[in-house]
């Protein structure tokens, strides 16, 4: 394995993670593929190291024994395992099969109408100015309503549910702390206390009345002939607003950043909105809006030549395995016609991301009725689009619409 300092790396996971390079991350991906498939770092717990080709990484994803999720608990301030990401088989397939059915496509069907309408209450709001916050008035609030739609709770609830949020993802960000600060990760830990608070409540009415929710059909699922502790519940609620939220309002922020910026493209999509689901599908590719997901190892190993002790953080950068060269000839370009799209981002394997035909609904939706209706838009000039590292989301997103576009 060839060490990164060579190549124009620090050696520090955080460099590798700042602002700048989730801007437009594919550069670095590129960096860090032509330096090694397995590059030594020093991560946010000790040494680790980063995995930046799509076949280490699918190796990964096939082997959990090796690299493990379940060490994970705790980082976001959790009493306990968020269920299921930080579990490992064999408990993580019983939680799976129960929670599996409850995210295909035809159970999501019937949020087609009141996604769409949410849609259009945000757009109804500013349709008419020549200047809005992409992030504050669509990107943030719109995932945190569909995710209150879809578990039955009150839409007056948003500012909560966005404050629980950041709280829990990014509390070095929303204080203005470094990573490591204690103060922040204070507050985190605070925060997660009132996520299982704010829960724990709602189960408690529901436990009362059964509403036509998930939460309602939760409460009456079983597990190998045993219905969901309220631990469980919590733990599933919990990973609920924590994966469900974010990295739908990244995926937004990171598409609409593409599309004012790329007039070509995004006329195409204006002229034929049958193409929308294959522009989702090679913008999660191409933006790759969650850069990477991170795994602990259970013990000694090699990875693409690089040998990984017990206990060191594996990061596998997600945006490099989707434009990876060696398994996409043409991963560099942005195609609207790829027929054939295996891209990896909502990860892979056992693990695979819960949430993804519900956030492919949002994105579809959002796509197709905004284009709609405001087909012309650009970023103001000299907005800093200051994008987090890790979950590429934005604070504000200065955009400019219609005739001011």
């Amino acid at each position: 394995m060839e060490q990164e300092s060579g190549h124009g790396f620090g050696g520090s996971y955080m460099e590798m993670m700042g602002a700048g390079t989730a801007r437009h991350p594919q550069a670095t991906y590129q960096r860090l593929r032509e330096a090694s498939p397995v590059l030594q770092v020093e991560g946010l717990d000790g040494p680790g190291v980063i995995v930046n080709r799509r076949a280490e990484i699918e190796e990964i994803f096939r082997c959990p024994e090796i690299y493990s999720s379940a060490m994970h608990h705790g980082r976001l301030g959790n009493a306990r395992p968020l269920i299921p990401i930080e579990i490992d088989p064999p408990g993580q397939r019983k939680f799976r099969k129960v929670l599996n059915p409850l995210f295909v496509p035809q159970e999501l069907e019937v949020l087609e109408e009141p996604v769409t309408r949410l849609v259009h209450e945000l757009i109804d709001g500013f349709v008419d100015e020549d200047e809005i916050d992409f992030a504050k008035q669509f990107s943030m609030p719109l995932p945190s309503q569909v995710f209150l739609t879809l578990l039955g709770l009150p839409l007056e609830d948003l500012p909560t549910f966005l404050a629980m949020k950041d709280g829990i993802i990014r509390p070095f960000h929303v204080l203005g702390k470094p990573v490591g600060d204690p103060e922040a990760r204070a507050y985190q830990v605070r925060t997660a206390g009132s996520i299982y608070d704010y829960f724990d409540k709602v189960l408690d009415q529901r436990e009362l009345r059964r509403e036509e929710d998930l939460l309602s059909r939760l409460l009456d699922t079983e597990v190998d002939g045993d219905r969901l502790s309220r631990e469980d519940l919590l733990d599933i609620c919990f990973l609920f607003l924590t994966a469900g939220l974010d990295t739908v309002s990244a995926s937004l922020d990171c598409f609409m950043a593409y599309l004012a910026e790329h007039h070509e493209q995004r006329a195409k999509l204006v002229a034929d909105p049958s193409i929308i689901p294959r522009v989702v599908e090679e913008l999660l590719r191409w933006e790759s809006p969650v850069m990477l997901v991170s795994r602990v190892a259970t013990r000694d190993t090699e990875l693409g030549g690089c040998p990984i002790k017990a206990g060191d953080e594996v990061y596998a950068f997600l945006g490099s395995a989707n434009t990876d060269e060696h398994d996409i000839p043409d991963g560099n370009v942005v195609r609207w016609d790829r027929q054939v799209n295996r891209h990896l981002a909502f990860g892979g394997g056992i693990h695979r991301c819960l949430g993804s035909h519900l956030a492919r609904l949002e994105l579809r939706i959002v796509l197709r009725e905004w284009h709609a209706r405001i087909p012309d838009y650009r970023i103001k000039s000299g907005a800093d689009l200051a994008f987090t590292p890790g979950v590429r989301a934005l604070d504000s997103f200065r955009m400019l619409l219609g005739k001011s576009a």
